[in-house]
């Protein structure tokens, strides 16, 4: 069965790799095709770019989502060779796959991305938050990033990667606005809470305020991400912080409130 299931997933068969998982429970979903080079179904399926497949197997509970081929290539490492985005998209939500893994000649998925200027890929990799191995500087046939992709001349890769590498918090942040992340509205609400948390508004939790309304939500958020909520309110290109930035962003959101 393992054998009629990696065929299914190999052919992007969704409702068929369903249809035996469900039927299957003890089924071995890492099951590797030595003919194929020791492909397991997510791999197969990642290569193909059958990212509702992808979706189904990294579901399961038992899967490994950094099985790795012969050549020590994981599921990730293929989606980022053949230039999969939706898969890679996926993976990178999944905290499970090791996303800077190397293969057995050393390469790693962000080198492979960076010399096939893989633009998209690697600023959908920066605005997920993943951690971002940029190489070894000089090595240029397996690790370093900036320096692979300057040698093939993908000069967008290369200003996106020395922009991360300067600062990636702002990189991160300016990509993430950019792709309309964050809802203005919000923004005000949760750049209010800042000021509150901040001690230069006071307000009294029990009364019906915007500020009281959101304090719960605010605090479970990220320091980094109440900062890009307060930011995008102010509309500055400088990161806002607490203490120091904070009263010049509460009185242009005053302005702006009230």
């Amino acid at each position: 069965m393992e054998k009629t299931f990696y065929s299914a997933a190999d052919g992007g068969e969704v409702e068929e790799v369903k249809s035996i998982l469900r039927k299957n429970p003890s089924l071995n979903v890492n099951w590797k095709n030595k003919k194929a080079g020791a492909y397991t179904a997510l791999s197969a399926a990642c290569y193909n770019g059958h990212d509702s497949v992808v979706s189904i197997l990294l579901a399961h509970p038992d899967i490994d989502p950094n099985s790795k081929h012969k050549d020590g290539d994981t599921p990730f490492f293929i989606s980022c060779w053949n230039g999969n985005l939706s898969c890679v998209r996926l993976l990178l939500q999944d905290q499970r796959v090791m996303v800077n893994e190397p293969n057995n000649d050393g390469r790693i998925p962000l080198w492979v991305a960076a010399i096939n200027g893989r633009h998209d890929m690697i600023k959908l990799w920066i605005v997920s938050g993943r951690e971002m191995n940029l190489g070894k500087p000089g090595d240029v046939y397996t690790t370093d990033a900036i320096g692979a992709a300057t040698s093939h001349k993908n000069t967008a890769v290369v200003s996106l990667l020395e922009n991360f590498k300067s600062d990636a918090t702002k990189t991160r942040h300016a990509m993430r606005v950019e792709l309309g992340w964050y809802d203005e509205a919000a923004a005000e609400m949760f750049a209010l809470v800042v000021f509150v948390s901040d001690g230069l508004l006071q307000v009294n939790e029990t009364t019906p305020s915007p500020a009281a309304r959101f304090i719960g939500i605010a605090k479970r958020l990220p320091l980094e991400l109440q900062m890009v909520l307060c930011r995008r309110v102010v509309g500055s290109d400088k990161e806002i912080i607490p203490g120091k930035d904070s009263e010049v962003a509460f009185k242009e959101l005053a302005r702006r409130l009230w």
